[in-house]
This record gives structure tokens, C-alpha cells and sequence, in this order.
């Protein structure tokens, strides 16, 4: 009888954890009908925290696939592509407890610690936002970050729906950034491209098999990128510089019909 009640509140309890996550039910979601002025809304203030008593577990399972939480953020810079949610959540449950606010700048990630502070810069345009992450997602293709909607219009991103992005782990005491305005100009930024990675080995020939077995399939560019690392070099064969996102969600849906499995957008 225990182990049965231990049972129904697991999984109850993963329910839960699952309704939380910003990118799991299939309802359309969108921006506030009328959209607010977010200028004066200030980024998160980094401040140490204990962790959330819910959305740390070591590992979950969403649609078939495993995530495992870091056991630390210290460190933590990621280039991906940013998504945002608004009123499909706005007031629901987020993974961590707290009820998600699309007007407060916060967002969710797969596997950083509940809460943890980062400073997202748009690779496009060069604004930079602080947000707090205190929600699990997103969910959908090959998203590295999902934001709330003020600060996915903070980044100029709400009318594209995605935007190439860098994602940087920060602590209390750090520097925030100025502004949400532009920091750089087009003229002296260095180009960032986006790209479909098929696969990664340790040797070359098996890189350029892979790209021949491509070249079968698709007439896109497809690339051998090697990367030395401590214990050898791995070479990853990519697709692209792809046009947008949703071009590079659509190849990928396409290449593992294929049987290419092993497909995600990366930016560089």
C-alpha cells in the first residue's frame, strides 16, 4: 500500500513538474493584446539564493528524452537560439514554484540550476538583458533558452519568435549590463552564423563519410569543422550557414526522417 501511494505521487508529482515547463502543452501561445511600454522594467538583480525546492531534480525525462541539471552554473556560456512565452503561462506554475510573470525578466533552460542569473545577449544586435532563470524549457526544436516576453522585447526578438543569442551564467556582485539598447554597431560586428550539426567524430575519414552520405540528400553547404581538443581533435560536419531558424528547424525535422538522428542547430 506505501509503495503504491509512493508511486501516484511520483507520478503526480511529474505532472506537475511537466504542466510547469513553459514548453509542453500544445495551446497557441502569444504576445498581451496590448502591448506594454517594458523600457523602464529593470533586468534581475544576481543575488545567492538557495536552490529551488522543486525543478532541481539530478534528472527528468520530457518527450522521450533525458535531461540530466548541472550540478553547478559557475562557468556556464552558451551560444543558441532564444524563444520567448507570454499569455499561454502567464500566472501558471514555473518548474521552481513560483508563478511565471511574462512582464519580469525571467526565463527557462533545461538543465542550469533553479535559480540561476544570466545575462543573454542578442548576437544580432548586441543588446544584453540579465534574467532569472527559474523555469524549465523550452522544449521545441533546438532551443537553448526560453524568455519571458519583456525580455524577449527588451532583445528585439518578439516579432521573429527566435534569435541567435549568447547565454552567460552570472553571480551577485557582477556587473550588470547598462542597458538594453544596442552596443555595438552592424559595421564592426563579427558575423555570427547559424547551423545544423549532423554529427561529431574523432577521425576525419568517418567526418567525410558522413558528408558524402549528405551530399546524397540535400544540396546545402555542408561543412567539416574540426576542434582540437586534450585528447585528440573531433571534426563536426555541419549544414549550413542556414537563412533562419525555422529553415534550420525544418532540415532537421527532414534529415532525421532521413535516419540522421543525431541533428541540432548550433551558432558560431
Amino acid at each position: 500500500m506505501i509503495n503504491s501511494t509512493l508511486k501516484l505521487l511520483g507520478v503526480i508529482g511529474l505532472y506537475i513538474f511537466l504542466v510547469a515547463c513553459s514548453d509542453v502543452t500544445e495551446k497557441h501561445d502569444s504576445a498581451p493584446s496590448k502591448a506594454p511600454d517594458v523600457a523602464n522594467i529593470p533586468d534581475a538583480v544576481p543575488k545567492d539564493e538557495p536552490r529551488s525546492k522543486y525543478g532541481n531534480a539530478s534528472s527528468y525525462e520530457v518527450f522521450g528524452k533525458r535531461y540530466y541539471t548541472l550540478k553547478s552554473s559557475k562557468g556556464y556560456q552558451q551560444k543558441g537560439v532564444a524563444s520567448w512565452y507570454g499569455t499561454k503561462f502567464h500566472g501558471r506554475r514555473t518548474s521552481s514554484g513560483e508563478p511565471y510573470d511574462m512582464y519580469a525578466m525571467t526565463a527557462a533552460h533545461k538543465t542550469l540550476p533553479l535559480p540561476t542569473y544570466v545575462e543573454v545577449t542578442n548576437l544580432d544586435n548586441g543588446r544584453k538583458v540579465i534574467v532569472k532563470v527559474n523555469d524549465r524549457g523550452p522544449f521545441h526544436g533546438d532551443r537553448l533558452i526560453d524568455l519571458s516576453y519583456s525580455a524577449a522585447t527588451k532583445l528585439d526578438i518578439i516579432s521573429k519568435g527566435t534569435g541567435k543569442v549568447e547565454v552567460r551564467a552570472i553571480t551577485a556582485g557582477q556587473a550588470p549590463v547598462k542597458s538594453a539598447s544596442p552596443v555595438r554597431s552592424p559595421e564592426k560586428s563579427s558575423p555570427v552564423g547559424l547551423y545544423l550539426q549532423v554529427g561529431a567524430f574523432k577521425t576525419s575519414s568517418s567526418a567525410e563519410q558522413m558528408r558524402t552520405k549528405l551530399q546524397q540528400q540535400i544540396s546545402d553547404a555542408i561543412l567539416i569543422v574540426p576542434l582540437k581538443k586534450p585528447d585528440g581533435h573531433l571534426y563536426r560536419v555541419r549544414v549550413g550557414p542556414l537563412e533562419n531558424v525555422e529553415y534550420g528547424d525544418a532540415l532537421a525535422s527532414r534529415l532525421v526522417d532521413l535516419g540522421f538522428n543525431d541533428t541540432h542547430i548550433v551558432v558560431e
